[in-house]
């Protein structure tokens, strides 16, 4: 089965997070880039004080403990919900309340 998904998320270029049991460490905002047999390599990028590194690893689908995905994120910044014209109007967020809804 993880093996299934990590072929799907390599075929897709999803970015992901991998956790790998026998380092005891994550690797964030990944790529898959290549799975040949037991062995998946992928590639991501640190950042320190100074400088930002790129990095490609390779390592047995066994030492694989988890891996995640981000689905969606919403910008905390801007809180304006935007929403279709297609949208049908039972489904619309309006921004003023019904008045039941503002009682205390």
């Amino acid at each position: 089965m993880l093996h299934r998904k990590i072929y799907q998320f390599c075929t897709d270029g999803r970015e992901v997070s991998i956790f790998l049991r026998d380092q005891q460490r994550w690797i964030e905002s990944a790529q898959i880039i290549a799975l040949e047999g037991d062995l998946v390599t992928i590639r991501y990028e640190t950042e320190d004080e100074e400088e930002i590194s790129s990095w490609e690893e390779m390592f047995r689908v066994e030492s694989i403990g988890s891996v995640t995905q981000k689905l969606a994120s919403v910008s905390r910044l801007n809180s304006e919900l935007f929403i279709a014209d297609d949208c049908p109007e039972a489904e619309q967020i309006h921004r003023n309340l019904p008045e039941t809804w503002n009682q205390d």
